[in-house]
């Protein structure tokens, strides 16, 4: 795989045989292309949720709203989730492309096709799968500052060299980028959120905690670029249990 625009696209050889070239490559599950971008990966994660939610409706004849929602959460929503700090989307064509698998999933219960999406998110206790991408992304950086990953803080951040006058003492710096693959990268684009967090959020104990605590803080990032007010009455009512 060659990557990069100004990459000269050389052959390789091992032992005396040259190496294919591909365009994609598959490592632990995720598809990384040349480009670096998640598009391919989200079109996978999609295709492989789709065709699980095809068995299920195959199979059952009659669904229910929790028998819907439980087999959804097990058996679909990791395709659309798993390693998702690795290839967050940040194009909106990818971040549909997963939403509409779940926009699927809650119209298979017959008394609520009609019903718009959001308010069937509302009453099946569920959130937009970008808000929950959102708090993956913070509770994944409470765990490294903490040391609750065997990941090294150093190798994703940097504190900040601020006072602690306002917000927490835990801010983080981030980088200059120029790209959008940089830009994006989960120790970039997790900077401006984690740093907007309460100082009682960041300075929890365990990540359990910080997953509580932060259904009532949510107001302070309602003003973010990763949340529209519109989400917000979901992500409040269904964060705890999802």
């Amino acid at each position: 795989m060659h990557i990069g625009s100004s990459n000269q696209k050389f052959t390789y050889n091992l032992n005396g045989v040259e190496l294919q070239e591909v365009s994609v490559e598959r490592d632990l599950g995720i598809y990384i292309d040349s480009s670096l971008q998640p598009s391919k990966h989200c079109l996978e994660a999609a295709k492989r949720g789709n065709r699980v939610l095809g068995m299920i409706k195959k199979n059952f004849s009659f669904l229910k709203e929790d028998i819907v929602v439980r087999l959804y959460k097990q058996l679909v929503r990791p395709y659309l989730e798993y390693a998702v700090q690795a290839w967050n989307p940040y194009f909106a064509k990818d971040k549909e492309v997963l939403e509409k698998v779940q926009r699927r999933a809650t119209r298979m219960i017959s008394s609520l096709k009609r019903v718009p999406y959001y308010r069937r998110l509302q009453l099946l206790n569920l959130t937009t799968l970008e808000l929950r991408r959102l708090r993956g992304d913070l509770i994944q950086v409470f765990k490294i500052v903490y040391g609750f990953d065997n990941l090294s803080f150093t190798d994703f951040f940097m504190f900040a060299n601020s006072s602690c006058t306002r917000g927490h003492c835990l801010k983080l710096q981030k980088s200059h980028s120029r790209i959008n693959i940089r830009h994006n990268f989960f120790s970039n684009r997790v900077v401006n959120e984690w740093n907007g967090l309460p100082e009682k959020v960041v300075l929890a104990i365990v990540s359990m905690g910080l997953r509580m605590l932060w259904t009532s803080t949510l107001s302070i990032l309602i003003g973010s670029e990763c949340l529209c007010l519109q989400f917000f009455p979901l992500f409040i009512g269904s964060l705890m249990g999802t």
